[in-house]
């Protein structure tokens, strides 16, 4: 069994006053400088050195004194997803994490595993975020944004394809990914449409959105025959048992969530001996490399973020104005890139 190395005997944690030894200027100088405050005017030389000084004694300043000084944390909490929900949902995260950094905010991230969304909720709490990002798939409700509010939070934000009462909302809009897949489908003269619902937990409130989408857009084309619901899970197995009725479904065209998924089926279709496309079309969605190697190459949804401010600047922006009425701002735009799979 591996245990953490014992520190040396007399081994002490380096102070903001050993830095400031080191350096050659004061504990308030090296306060300043290592909690990036730019109130007071101190030379790009002081704070190189004051920096170089820190990096020698392996010197950080002490997050939870800082905190009480300035009577809040500067910690943004991510609460972990189960599931991915899209490859450009993911790089939306990423992004999110390094910008917030960069904005001088701690960015972390929690697992609930086992806690029901109030019990999740109080663990958030228990933290002191300054601010609560919650990622779509996440069940935040009323109750629990006032949970985090009165613990402190100046800013409780939603990302994903609903905004929820209270909390302020960075909106992906899943519906306009599933009905951009629809009106492709559509031109292309195809009427009977599928649209997988993936069976993964995590990914639901995306997949019955996308569905929504794509039988709102099938209804107002006044063309379409009918939209399929078509549950499956990320199994070969669970693909080929599709495959092996989809002549009797009688659908020409299916949606297939997004990339992953579709490539999953369509060879569980081809395995089948189902023609694509000139038995069934098939599209998915976030335009993967790995969809472009396939034959026939496949066509895709590609969605791209569509705010004109970064949505960690949003963050702080409304960190640093508390209260008012909660935002709503739509991030996605979406477009279809036909290739030989339709």
């Amino acid at each position: 069994m591996s245990q953490l190395p014992e520190q040396p005997a007399g081994t002490s944690v380096p102070t903001s006053a050993d830095v400031a030894r080191l350096a050659g200027v004061s504990r308030a100088t090296v306060s300043y400088v290592l909690n990036n405050n730019t109130t007071v005017r101190i030379s790009e030389a002081t704070r190189r050195r004051v920096r170089e000084a820190a990096a020698d004694l392996g010197h950080v300043p002490h997050a939870a004194a800082r905190s009480l000084r300035a009577g809040h944390t500067r910690t943004v909490l991510l609460p972990a997803v189960r599931a991915a929900a899209g490859h450009l949902y993911q790089r939306l995260l990423t992004g999110l994490e390094s910008d917030l950094r960069r904005l001088d905010y701690t960015v972390v991230q929690f697992g609930g595993a086992g806690l029901d969304a109030d019990e999740a909720v109080q663990a958030w709490a228990e933290l002191r975020p300054v601010a609560v990002v919650a990622p779509g798939g996440i069940d935040l409700t009323p109750y629990g944004i006032g949970v985090l509010t009165r613990s402190g939070a100046k800013a409780v934000i939603t990302l994903g394809p609903q905004p929820v009462e209270g909390a302020h909302a960075l909106v992906m809009d899943q519906a306009e990914v599933g009905g951009c897949a629809a009106r492709h489908l559509l031109a292309r003269g195809r009427r009977r449409i599928g649209v997988v619902v993936p069976q993964e937990p995590g990914l639901a409130a995306f997949a019955e959105a996308r569905l929504a989408g794509a039988v709102r857009a099938v209804r107002e084309s006044g063309v379409g025959n009918r939209v399929r619901p078509l549950p499956l899970r990320y199994e070969e197995a669970s693909a080929a048992d599709l495959a092996s009725r989809w002549r009797a479904l009688g659908l020409d065209a299916v949606f297939a969530y997004d990339d992953e998924y579709a490539m999953l089926l369509m060879r569980a279709l081809q395995d089948a001996g189902i023609r694509i496309p000139s038995e069934t079309a098939v599209i998915g969605a976030d335009d993967l490399m790995l969809g472009r190697l396939l034959r026939p190459r496949l066509s895709s949804v590609r969605s791209e973020l569509a705010t004109a401010q970064p949505p960690a600047e949003m963050i702080d922006r409304l960190v640093r104005n508390p209260g008012g009425t909660p935002e709503r701002h739509y991030l996605l735009r979406a477009a279809a890139v036909p290739r030989e799979s339709t």
